[in-house]
């Protein structure tokens, strides 16, 4: 009860809900491109179980990755990555889930929406791993009630993030604020920045936002040019 009383566990939270919708988007994609060839009885068996497979999935490797960002220099790795997502998340796309072929039986639907979300799950794993901060309740919680979200609302999601852009706008900024946050928590910058520049640890997430809101449009203003 004290856990659901802290706003550090809303907060984390409602991060690791907005992150895996928004990192979701070309997965939710797959679902559908994988089904679309089956029987209509068949369709939502195959969404169904195929996602439910993948979650179980996704739950194992961000468990996994959030024990490996416990260990010294591995958070610096992983913010520099965020970054680069966070960034890549507001670029002109490639059409995600092209070459996805759908399938008229069940199970090959199945292990096409099991393989290709393993594939593609880097950046949902990674972000989600550091939204939960190493708290594994909250990760879970969080894939719980999210993943459901991605699987029936899917569609929506996707007309909403076409319709109001700025919503992948604010999300990729939160996967920079995220991201800033990792950096300062590392082993091997937070006694360094505890000791000598303790207002690091307010703006490094600040400062993740803002870097990836306008590097992103710098490079989009650069191809534009070109």
């Amino acid at each position: 009860m004290v856990m659901l009383s802290s706003p550090d566990f809303w907060i984390g939270l409602f991060q690791i809900i907005g992150v895996n919708i928004l990192l979701s988007g070309d997965n939710a994609v797959v679902i559908a491109l994988a089904a679309r060839s089956l029987p209509g009885r068949h369709q939502m068996q195959a969404m169904i179980w195929g996602s439910a497979a993948a979650v179980v999935m996704l739950v194992i490797l961000t468990i996994f990755a959030v024990k490996l960002l416990m260990l010294p220099s591995l958070k610096i790795i992983g913010s520099g990555l965020l970054l680069w997502i966070a960034v890549k998340l507001l670029l002109p796309g490639d059409g995600g889930g092209r070459g996805i072929k759908g399938s008229e039986h069940l199970f090959t639907a199945i292990k096409t929406i099991l393989i290709a979300d393993l594939v593609m799950s880097l950046d949902n794993v990674l972000g989600v791993a550091a939204a939960a901060k190493g708290n594994i309740t909250l990760l879970i919680l969080g894939l719980a009630i999210s993943i459901p979200l991605i699987i029936f609302g899917s569609a929506l999601i996707l007309k909403l993030m076409q319709r109001f852009p700025v919503i992948i706008t604010l999300g990729a900024a939160l996967l920079g604020y995220i991201a800033g946050e990792m950096l300062v928590s590392d082993p091997l910058t937070n006694n360094w920045i505890d000791i000598h520049a303790h207002v690091l640890i307010l703006l490094a997430p600040i400062g993740g936002a803002f870097f990836v809101v306008v590097t992103s449009a710098w490079i989009k203003a650069t191809h534009r040019r070109a």
